[in-house]
């Protein structure tokens, strides 16, 4: 139901730009994927999480620690731009509403992404979440 909404929503959206050259500027792609990581996380991130402790566990690398899944923004955009399992101690884990990645490179000899468990969906306001990891990166399907 709330794909169904997303996807109307970016429909009345284009309807309302008119016209070739702003739809041309519109990214309809990435709109798609801000709303899609949200819907997705927000219906089936207890089902992904579920299905990564099974598959950590059945490979003999599971953990006693919580976990859940939460989105991933861009620190520089503030975009949603994936998923990620975290891992930890179950009072730090509950307080992790997002990951934050930042990117950067070292010398044209290496690329780096830091994914920061964070407190809060504002990349404005960063608020670290000790304690706590990242177990697993999920890649979504739109």
């Amino acid at each position: 139901m709330k794909k169904q909404l997303v996807i109307g929503a970016v429909i009345a959206s284009l309807a309302g730009l008119g016209g070739t050259a702003a739809t041309q500027a519109f990214d309809f792609g990435s709109i798609l994927k801000v709303g899609g990581v949200t819907v997705l996380v927000n219906q089936y991130g207890d089902q992904i999480n579920t299905f990564l402790n099974n598959l950590l566990m059945k490979n003999g690398v599971g953990t006693d620690y919580a976990t859940k899944v939460v989105p991933v923004l861009s620190v520089g955009t503030g975009k949603y731009i994936g998923a990620v399992q975290v891992v930890g101690p179950t009072e730090q884990v509950e307080k992790v509403k997002a990951v934050g990645q930042l990117e950067g490179g070292f010398n044209n000899i290496a690329r780096a992404k830091a994914l920061i468990p964070l407190a809060t969906t504002d990349v404005t306001n960063l608020s670290r979440v000790q304690g706590v990891g990242v177990s697993a990166i999920i890649d979504l399907k739109f």
